[in-house]
């Protein structure tokens, strides 16, 4: 695909937005080139999200100048930072749930893509580049968050011809089309187009990157221009971003683990479990489980399995191919048309979820911002969202604040939630500090099976860690946990067994021995058969 590509040089310049008891970008500066990948990291709530609204004109900057080739322009609407080239790939979706993707792609378009056909044939364009199989027809709301990713991708290329911004674009992708992905920037950058590249995984800093710029409290605490890069080794590099991500309190940075096993993550391994978790009590078991979808939906077909008292059972898989389904059906979002859930040999699979949350069973989706919160109420609130009515926090009606508040605030400090206070509106904390909120509304009480699907979708490496450490203390402490995830790395650190899951069927189950893992659970995505492997 051809695209009319402005070079030059987009500078912000002492850039500083603040938010009621928020300073979310302090006087930040900084250079983005044409021909250059330009990656920026740093943790939830260091300011990156704010820094891409300003640059896509979702937000207006308190002080500070945007420049273009040294001339100052005012990005005072998204259709303004369009009309000067700018593209965005948000990490949560902009697409409208009921229109079809070749709708969402045309909508605000004039001119000759008001013609469908000439739409369409830009679509292929674009999935071809992107090594996507996107259907132009089918409606978004039935797609799975990665494949929706993959539209919000091709959205961005629509229009941006000076600037292409991706958050976090590859946290849901598969190994292909990650690796289509970098192959299409690569000639993008190639074409003159600047890219940023946001995301929380070095290596991949390090590997496609020509720049880097570090944020820390809404400060440029870092920049590593394309001279200082060269030469350096991925192990120098990363050293340098993470003391500049955490201060150098390396040993904090990592919560109760070592810093250097923030930066690790592909080469990580989790030793030969000693533990023979399947003779301990079963908690959650599936028998040939199905379900009924949309014309669009991948459906669960015939999976059986159980997790037992406290072991980590990982689902691997493409996304798409049924995980939303599985974790559906097991929360009780989503009626079984066949086969039986069973929790503590119960059988729950006619109850409700409210019936099985009193039974210990506990779900965070994927998607925390819409499905996992109420993103207008306040932190306090979407924390006992699942205790609402019961005492002491509501008595004979009437809510009791102060029970509440106590009760939240604990939560907070115990999770380590960052908000200005309790009464903030859950929607305005950043991505890591809204999935601490989920964990520790799920993880409170008599939690005994906990269903989570991606749990680190997005999140920056500090939270990363402490999502870790969440799941595993809940399962040393004899909970048992259905893991689904798109991040192999993260099931062979946490799982004790993973089931591979394609076009809604288990396909196999691997017993976890580290590096050797990653082989046998990548021959079953790729169609390596039925069976189990130890």
């Amino acid at each position: 695909m051809t695209l009319a590509v402005e070079t030059g040089v987009i500078s912000l310049k002492h850039i500083t937005k603040t938010f009621p008891g928020v300073t979310a970008n302090d006087d930040v500066s900084l250079d983005i080139v044409s021909g250059q990948v330009h990656c920026l990291l740093g943790e939830n709530g260091a300011g990156k999200s704010t820094l891409i609204s300003i640059l896509a004109g979702m937000q207006q900057p308190d002080s500070g100048a945007i420049e273009i080739d040294g001339v100052p322009v005012r990005l005072g609407s998204p259709r303004a930072a369009k009309d000067h080239g700018i593209g965005v790939v948000y990490q949560h979706s902009t697409l409208v749930p009921t229109l079809s993707i070749i709708e969402n792609l045309m909508l605000g378009e004039t001119g000759l893509l008001k013609n469908e056909k000439r739409a369409i044939a830009r679509l292929e364009e674009l999935s071809d580049l992107l090594g996507a199989a996107i259907r132009p027809h089918s409606r978004t709301s039935e797609l799975g968050l990665g494949q929706q990713q993959q539209v919000e991708i091709a959205k961005a290329m629509w229009t941006g011809s000076r600037l292409l911004i991706l958050d976090e674009p590859t946290s849901m992708l598969t190994p292909r089309a990650i690796d289509a992905l970098a192959e299409n920037v690569a000639r993008l950058k190639a074409g003159g187009l600047a890219v940023v590249f946001i995301t929380h995984k070095l290596r991949e800093a390090y590997a496609m990157g020509d720049c880097i710029t570090v944020l820390r409290a809404g400060k440029n605490v870092l920049h590593l221009a394309p001279g200082d890069l060269e030469g350096r080794s991925e192990d120098q590099v990363q050293d340098a971003v993470l003391k500049a991500m955490f201060g150098g309190d390396l040993a904090a940075a990592g919560g109760k683990g070592a810093a250097s096993d923030l930066a690790g993550a592909t080469e990580r391994t989790r030793e030969s479990v000693a533990i023979d978790y399947t003779q301990r009590p079963t908690r959650l078991r599936l028998d040939g489980i199905s379900t009924r979808g949309k014309t669009m939906d991948v459906v669960v077909t015939d999976v059986s399995l159980s997790v037992h008292e406290g072991e980590i059972f990982g689902i691997a898989g493409i996304d798409g191919h049924g995980q939303t389904g599985l974790a559906e059906v097991v929360a009780g979002q989503r009626p079984a048309s066949s086969g039986r859930v069973l929790l503590d040999d119960v059988d729950v699979t006619g109850k409700g979820v409210r019936e099985r949350q009193a039974l210990g069973l506990r779900y965070a989706s994927d998607d925390r911002l819409h499905e996992g919160t109420v993103g207008s109420l306040s932190v306090a609130l979407n924390l006992m969202l699942k205790r609402i009515g019961e005492a002491p926090f509501w008595r004979w009606g009437y809510t009791n604040r102060s029970a509440i508040d106590a009760e939240a605030r604990q939560m907070v400090d115990d999770y380590e939630v960052r908000t200005p206070s309790l009464t903030t509106r859950v929607g305005a904390l950043s991505g890591g500090n809204i999935q601490k909120v989920v964990l520790a509304r799920e993880l409170k009480g008599d939690a005994r099976v906990l269903v989570v699907n991606k749990p680190t979708y997005g999140l920056d490496l500090k939270t990363v860690q402490l999502v870790h450490e969440l799941l595993t203390d809940f399962a040393e402490k004899g909970g048992s946990v259905l893991l689904l995830s798109n991040e192999l790395d993260e099931l062979i650190v946490l799982a004790h067994r993973i089931g591979v899951i394609s076009h809604g069927r288990i396909v196999g189950t691997v017993e976890n021995r580290g590096t050797e893992t990653a082989a046998k659970v990548g021959q079953l995505m790729i169609g390596g058969g039925e069976h189990d492997q130890k």
